[in-house]
């Protein structure tokens, strides 16, 4: 099967960050309620500041990775769709840089209240290598193989 042109794919596009935004949007929910848990309170200063920065990470992955669908909406019917493309990919590669950081911070989090001590970070630092390997590397290596570093 032959592949299609890219502006044929914007569904496609539209329909795979569904995945990622579910994801963000999940783990939003859980972090706007964690402060209302009667445990947050012995939380340490710095745990706090890891659910700030969790928080926020998340918060910005889930509009970075709404906004095409937003401009999607707002610019019906599209006429520059390459453009539009464009703009999306770079939206999708920023949420998913911000929803990875999220969940490594996440993963510390949880880690820092039932690991002891330095086990604490292996966690997250395993988290950190399995999305740098599955989410970035893989794809870029493949992307690499299958075009010679060119883009299609």
């Amino acid at each position: 099967m032959a592949e299609t042109p890219d502006t044929d794919r914007l569904p496609s596009l539209l329909g795979e960050l569904r995945i990622l935004l579910q994801g963000a949007q999940v783990l939003t929910s859980f972090l706007i309620i964690l402060p209302f848990n009667a445990s947050f309170g012995t939380l340490a200063t710095s745990e706090r500041w890891v659910y700030a920065a969790t928080f926020l990470c998340s918060l910005v992955s889930l509009i970075l990775l709404s906004a095409p669908a937003l401009h999607h909406y707002l610019r019906r019917p599209l006429r520059h769709p390459e453009q539009f493309k464009g703009v999306t990919t770079t939206l999708v590669r920023l949420g998913a840089v911000f929803i990875s950081l999220a969940l490594v911070l996440a993963t510390r989090l949880v880690a820092a209240q039932v690991l002891p001590g330095p086990f604490g970070w292996l966690a997250p630092g395993v988290i950190a290598l399995l999305l740098l390997g599955v989410w970035w590397a893989l794809p870029l290596r493949h992307e690499r193989r299958t075009y010679g570093g060119r883009k299609s």
